[in-house]
């Protein structure tokens, strides 16, 4: 593996370095998420959900890095095929919930194990500590720079 020359302002930028690895990395796993005959739209949502947590909208479209009313429309279809369902909120009628279906959660169920096989390939070379500390560093940025809930 050869690392080139830092040279230009982007190449030492962290919001492009994180970007270029975002892209790179995505697009490789995006591959085996189009063969399985997924969206990647939907991918990013069904996986969002997976854990079978209820969680609002606005948070679903965060997470997935898609933007609100295009989430809006995909959960419409994907709750017409049965994936997902909305569910009100307890005490703020102004959010609506959604979570994964069983029918969901099996459409995902393989992907997300080919997802886990992809991330460990790629940070293999990085070794088992440095992996962990970088999904740690990752989770602290995120967690600075989430917008207020």
């Amino acid at each position: 593996m050869s690392l080139s020359p830092v040279s230009s302002f982007v190449d030492n930028y962290t919001p492009a370095l994180l970007a270029q690895v975002s892209q790179l990395i995505s697009s490789e796993f995006h591959v085996i998420v189009q063969a399985a005959g997924f969206e990647v739209s939907d991918w990013r949502v069904l996986s969002t959900l997976s854990d079978g947590k209820a969680v609002s909208i606005g948070h679903l479209a965060q997470v997935s890095v898609t933007k609100q009313p295009t989430v809006t429309r995909l959960l419409d279809r994907m709750e017409a095929q049965g994936c997902v369902k909305r569910i009100p909120h307890e005490t703020d009628r102004r959010i609506t919930l959604v979570r994964i279906t069983p029918q969901g959660q099996k459409l995902v169920s393989a992907l997300i194990k080919q997802a886990k096989a992809h991330e460990d390939r790629v940070l293999a070379p990085l070794g088992k500590q440095k992996a962990e500390e970088l999904k740690a560093t990752l989770r602290l940025l995120i967690e600075l720079h989430r917008p207020p809930a």
